[in-house]
């Protein structure tokens, strides 16, 4: 006659559903699959913590709602770390983030343009003389970052 697993847990566990468990020690948190081990990493270690919810989640192991639960989180941050891992991997979490490239209106480029728009030159013209967008110098004019020079009056 077979015999039924008890879930019983190491004490000083968090139970996350009948089967999981977690406990925070030491700086490390480790999750357990009834009595037995099944994975650990540091508790700032948030790249790692994403990347095992998400595992669990998708392994069929717990559902959304026991994770967020358990760990005291919102529902969206599971839903995103489930997303991420669905869509590039365990290796989706490691990747260095996408940043902006650096600004093109470097001080040489606006004392350009500052140039050409008092020889006045239309922003739109000046913009195309330095090989950029115009809608980048009329963002410049209108923080104040470059000036047109004032329209002379027909009086």
């Amino acid at each position: 006659m077979p015999q039924a697993q008890l879930p019983i847990f190491p004490s000083g566990t968090t139970e996350i559903n009948v089967n999981l468990a977690f406990e925070k020690r030491e700086g490390r948190v480790t999750y357990f699959y009834g009595t037995l081990p099944v994975f650990f990493h540091d508790v700032d270690d948030l790249p790692t913590f994403h990347m095992i919810i998400s595992q669990l989640h998708i392994n069929g192991s717990c559902t959304q709602a026991e994770l967020c639960r358990a760990f005291g989180i919102s529902a969206i941050s599971v839903k995103r770390a489930v997303k991420k891992y669905r869509e590039q991997g365990a290796a989706g979490f490691y990747k260095p983030r996408n940043t902006r490239g650096a600004t093109v209106l470097t001080e040489e480029m606006l004392a350009q343009a500052q140039d050409l728009l008092g020889q006045g030159e239309a922003v739109g013209d000046a913009a195309t003389t330095l090989g950029i967008k115009s809608n980048t110098l009329n963002k410049a004019v209108l923080d104040g970052r470059l000036h047109k020079p004032l329209k002379k009056s027909l009086a």
